[in-house]
């Protein structure tokens, strides 16, 4: 069903760049674009019992680190379906994750409806201030 979703309907949509499948990692690459970024990539991982999500959001600060971990961390509780997290090269990153038992169509929609109303609004000012001068 997934695989069917994500390669069928969301492929065609127009702001959708491509759709691919790594049988290996058992993962969909879901590329769109964006206004306030050329684009962005989901990452969707197929595992036992969920489906997980995680968008590449930004490098790590050159500075104002603790300002802008601050500000993602107060961002997070007005989110839903999605978080900012550190990974462990210090990267930020979009990620949630949902039970297989309530994916559908519906869900998948959700998800990459919300990392991409997240990416447009909290992108540039996130770049701002961890990009921006001190």
């Amino acid at each position: 069903m997934i695989g069917a979703y994500l390669e069928g309907p969301v492929a065609a949509e127009e702001y959708i760049q491509t759709v691919e499948y790594d049988p290996e990692l058992r993962r969909w690459y879901v590329r769109f674009g964006c206004i306030g970024r050329d684009a962005a990539t989901i990452y969707f991982d197929l595992h036992q019992r969920t489906l997980r999500y995680e968008l590449y959001f930004m490098p790590s600060p050159p500075a104002n680190h603790l300002e802008l971990y601050e500000w993602l961390l107060k961002r997070n509780h007005t989110m839903y379906g999605a978080r900012f997290s550190l990974g462990p090269d210090g990267d930020i990153y979009l990620t949630g994750r949902t039970a297989l038992e309530h994916v559908t169509t519906e869900e998948l929609d959700r998800v990459i409806g919300v990392l991409y109303e997240l990416t447009e609004q909290w992108f540039q000012p996130a770049i701002r201030l961890g990009f921006g001068p001190r």
